[in-house]
């Protein structure tokens, strides 16, 4: 169940990925972030409302709390990061994240297995080698990779946090709702904060193009949404470090997406990063 739910995580992941990557080319990144998540507000709201969820509120939700502060300043510093930098460095260095929740639950004593450690190690270097990293001619701002890292981190943080944030179904409910309002008023006063500094909140045509897209955002923010419900339910279920770096598959979604859809030719690096990512992931499978 842990690699069932976990890789429905990067599935979910790499999808919400690749349409918040095609709506910021026509919307502004920040609205994007905002209004996809008060769409999710508005589903995950009826949703406690008709289960009931708000009845086990608890001091874990300030774990939820926490996903939803740290989330959308994680994302703003990979943007910036992705505006600096070579998209071919940024990219492979923002999946390191999930370091971040490996190196919690090993804390906690969830040790897998040897053949699970190999499974792991190789999906990693797949996911950094899916992200097709330049290795020459790249030269990176020392401001790009800081600002990667520290967007890396929060991504791992975000993926621990939500894991601790309930026990239960209708928990996990309420949990999503206060982690998706936190991101919306974070979100909310980065975006009223870029327009005072002279930024746009809406895309060239106006309102119009951001109501056209209701339904690609709505799509991406409920995504993301389930994205984080199925990878705390995976991170429960099993060991931790084999939820997160299954999880973490995510980048090779949206290259296979974006080669799908958009009909972007792979690089030869980005194809191997593919098949290694799968080989590691059916080394974790053959070995739970």
């Amino acid at each position: 169940m842990t690699a069932l739910f976990a890789l429905a995580t990067s599935l979910l992941w790499g999808l919400a990925d690749f349409g918040g990557g095609l709506l910021t080319r026509r919307i502004p990144a920040l609205t994007v972030v905002v209004v996809s998540q008060a769409l999710a507000v508005l589903v995950l709201g009826s949703v406690v409302l008709a289960t009931g969820a708000w009845t086990e509120a608890g001091p874990q939700l300030w774990y939820a709390v926490g996903a939803g502060v740290v989330g959308p300043a994680a994302m703003l510093a990979f943007y910036k990061a992705l505006a600096l930098g070579p998209m071919g460095v940024v990219s492979p260095l923002g999946s390191l994240g999930v370091v971040v929740p490996i190196s919690v639950g090993l804390l906690a004593g969830d040790l897998p297995g040897l053949y699970q450690v190999g499974g792991i190690v190789v999906a990693i270097i797949g996911v950094v080698l899916a992200g097709g990293p330049e290795l020459r001619g790249a030269p990176v701002q020392r401001q790009a990779v800081l600002l990667t890292l520290g967007a890396a981190f929060g991504f791992g943080a975000v993926m621990a946090l939500i894991a601790e944030s309930a026990t239960t179904v209708t928990g996990l409910f309420l949990a999503l709702f206060v982690q998706r309002v936190t991101n919306v008023l974070v979100g909310g006063g980065a975006l009223y904060a870029s327009v005072r500094r002279g930024g746009r909140a809406l895309p060239e045509g106006g309102p119009r193009v951001v109501r056209a897209a209701l339904p690609a955002l709505a799509f991406v923010g409920l995504a993301d949404v389930a994205a984080n419900g199925t990878y705390a339910i995976a991170a429960q279920q099993g060991p931790v470090a084999l939820a997160a770096v299954l999880a973490s598959l995510y980048p090779v979604v949206t290259a296979l997406a974006a080669r799908g859809v958009l009909k972007e030719r792979l690089r030869a690096i980005q194809a191997a990063g593919a098949g290694l990512a799968l080989a590691g992931t059916a080394l974790i499978a053959w070995s739970a």
